[in-house]
């Protein structure tokens, strides 16, 4: 259920055990990630079908393996802005990792859990899976929200930028015919002068 819904709204998810380090040793696990990807890629232009079947076995256990662990969180480039955990009492390493690094925690708290290290607090059933549906609903549509708004904002901005690109580039030729006038204008001047002098 986490991974389909955290899937709807283009969101890195963990369902298999939380990988040890993978937010305080996120260059190491960014590491895995590129291997699987090289794997994936070298099977894909067929430089592994030289192989013996022994080694093309290892390989693909080794694929499996990072794929079970990490293949969920193979698009996160940089450490996320924010940690949404259901079961803070199961996942307490990945709790203790976000408050190490300062990210800011998003956890449903049942009452045998220590709400102290969660930075907001969700008061409900972590076992039961309708009220973890229900919360991770509500979540995700907020997400989605968000998702659109800063899409617009983007789409505002680049709009904003292309005007003032165009603004700039209507005012250059009054900006280059006023500084002629201006260099023209002592020069007139001087040739004023000339003529007097004689």
């Amino acid at each position: 259920m986490i991974a389909e819904k955290a899937a709807s709204v283009n969101m890195p998810y963990v369902i298999e055990r939380w990988p040890g380090g993978m937010l305080t040793n996120f260059p190491t696990i960014r590491k895995a990630v590129k291997k699987m990807a090289n794997i994936d890629k070298l099977m894909a232009d067929g430089t592994y079908s030289n192989l013996s079947k022994r080694e093309l076995l290892q390989i693909t256990r080794q694929r499996a393996k990072l794929e079970k662990n990490l293949g969920s969180i193979a698009d996160l480039t940089r450490l996320p802005s924010a940690l949404f955990v259901v079961d803070v009492l199961k996942e307490q390493i990945a709790v203790r990792e976000a408050n190490r690094l300062g990210i800011p925690v998003f956890g449903i708290v049942d009452t045998n859990s220590d709400p102290n290290n969660i930075d907001f607090v969700i008061p409900a059933n972590d076992d039961a899976k309708d009220s973890v549906e229900v919360i991770l609903n509500a979540c995700c549509s907020a997400i989605a929200e968000g998702i659109e708004e800063r899409k617009a904002e983007k789409a505002d901005e680049k709009a904003a930028d292309a005007q003032a690109d165009a603004d700039a580039e209507e005012a250059k030729p009054k900006r280059v015919a006023r500084k002629a006038r201006k260099e023209e204008a002592p020069k007139a001047e001087a040739e004023e002068e000339a003529p007097a002098a004689e």
